[in-house]
């Protein structure tokens, strides 16, 4: 019998990381004058790359080419990053990085380096003191390939990189929200590994999708209970409606399997299951949701696409809850923003 790593509930999200698949490697960059900041996944040797787009208002870069009727298959970095459209610039940083070590797909007249990137809103989140115009840039993204590069532990998770300013529960207002982040999982079956690294910054709830409990989302008006999004809404209750696009969740599902660019297309599209299985509600009109896939082609063997589909539903849902048991209570300017943490004390 194969032996598999079997994962009961949400809590075993902060076992594993996308860097258990071979051939990745993972750096943040946070910015110290804002709480935002950028991360990148590396693959040196190229990763053949897909992307699924659900949310309403995405914000991206170098995804048209990703579509498996064109011609490049492979990337070799997937940029995810805060500070909405003005975060897309980290990429650029990443190009550079890449260009001076010699990565890239190859055209004859030099290597290009292949960089797709997504972005989520989080310019509302501005501290006491920070400068509000501070956004990642390209030397931001730069930032993030060298810590990338020198890396070999697991990626930190939580207030870091993509994933600094993001925050969950924004339906009925600011005031009522907590603190979302960026987080990791792995899932192992046999000789496969399949791993995701979501940076979740949704309109709605984040629930642990083993037990259906709400973990971070929208409060009460007193801000001392959680609200539950999706039941409010269904009983008759109305948000503030914020603005299309100021949300959104963002990641990478990769693997280790060997995939045609049409195979990785159909592991992003399954990985947003993840997300409906741990974000209520999930894809909305207000949010820009966005899944990479990455495949390595470290395990040559035939591939079972049923099984690496529901490995990635799995690690998704399992990164999204990660980002948020990760993070850490923050203070703005519109007051206090707690974590799922000052909830479970």
């Amino acid at each position: 019998m194969a032996s598999q790593t079997i994962v009961n509930s949400a809590q075993d999200a902060l076992v594993g990381s996308i860097v258990d698949v071979p051939g990745l490697q993972v750096g943040h960059f946070t910015l110290s004058e804002r709480l935002t900041g950028c991360s990148v996944v590396l693959a040196p040797q190229g990763a053949v790359g897909a992307v699924d787009v659900r949310g309403a208002a995405p914000g991206t870069r170098e995804t048209d080419l990703l579509d498996p009727a064109n011609l490049v298959d492979k990337v070799h970095a997937v940029v995810l990053s805060g500070g909405s459209a003005f975060g897309l610039d980290a990429a650029t940083g990443v190009v550079r990085w890449l260009d001076e070590q010699g990565i890239g797909f190859e055209t004859g007249y030099g290597r290009v380096p292949i960089v797709p990137a997504a972005v989520l809103f989080d310019l509302p989140v501005v501290r006491p003191g920070d400068d509000p115009k501070a956004r990642p840039g390209a030397e931001a993204g730069y930032a993030a390939c060298q810590a990338a590069s020198t890396s070999t532990a697991t990626p930190a998770a939580g207030n870091v990189g993509a994933g600094a300013g993001a925050c969950v529960g924004k339906l009925f207002g600011l005031d009522r929200c907590m603190k979302g982040g960026i987080g990791n999982a792995s899932v192992r079956v046999g000789p496969w590994v399949v791993g995701a690294l979501v940076a979740c910054n949704a309109v709605g709830d984040v629930i642990d999708p083993a037990t259906g409990q709400v973990l971070a989302g929208a409060r009460t008006a007193d801000g001392h209970n959680l609200l539950d999004t999706q039941r409010a809404l269904l009983a008759g209750e109305r948000g503030s409606r914020p603005l299309p696009g100021t949300n959104t969740t963002i990641g990478v599902v990769a693997t280790n399997a060997t995939l045609t660019k049409a195979q990785a297309k159909r592991l992003a599209m399954s990985a947003h299951d993840g997300l409906a299985r741990s974000i209520r509600p999930a894809h909305t009109t207000l949010d820009g949701d966005t899944l990479f896939a990455m495949a390595t082609g470290t395990e040559a063997g035939p591939v079972d696409l049923m099984l690496l589909t529901v490995m990635a539903v799995e690690a998704t849902a399992l990164a999204t809850v990660d980002a948020i048991r990760q993070a850490r209570s923050i203070t703005t300017q519109w007051g206090n923003v707690p974590a799922a943490l000052d909830w479970a004390n």
